[in-house]
């Protein structure tokens, strides 16, 4: 998989790894559509290749992911009992409308 980016401004066309969030003038290729990308003339083509092993999930983010899912399990402090209020919230009040 890849993603094509292209500037009209610059005539250039970019052949990188897969995106991870859309943006205008992209889209994703599968790889056989990667590997044969051909632009219009006059067009550079840069295409980035990546170390399939440099893009592997390192323990750093395994360790934040197990770190986050305990952080959302641990149980939340009780609300204390709040008194009632007098009707009145915060500094907004309703006025009556005249005739």
């Amino acid at each position: 998989m890849a993603t094509l980016t292209y500037v009209y401004a610059d005539s250039t066309a970019v052949v990188g790894p897969l995106a991870s969030f859309s943006e205008p003038h992209s889209y994703d290729l599968c790889e056989a559509h990667g590997q044969r990308l051909t632009a219009p003339r006059g067009w550079e083509v840069v295409r980035h290749e990546v170390d399939p092993d440099a893009i592997l999930p390192s323990t750093d983010d395994l360790l934040a992911l197990a770190d986050a899912v305990r952080e959302a399990a641990r149980p939340t402090p009780a609300i204390p009992d709040v008194p009632p209020s007098s009707g009145r919230r915060g500094h907004l009040r309703a006025v009556p409308v005249l005739p």
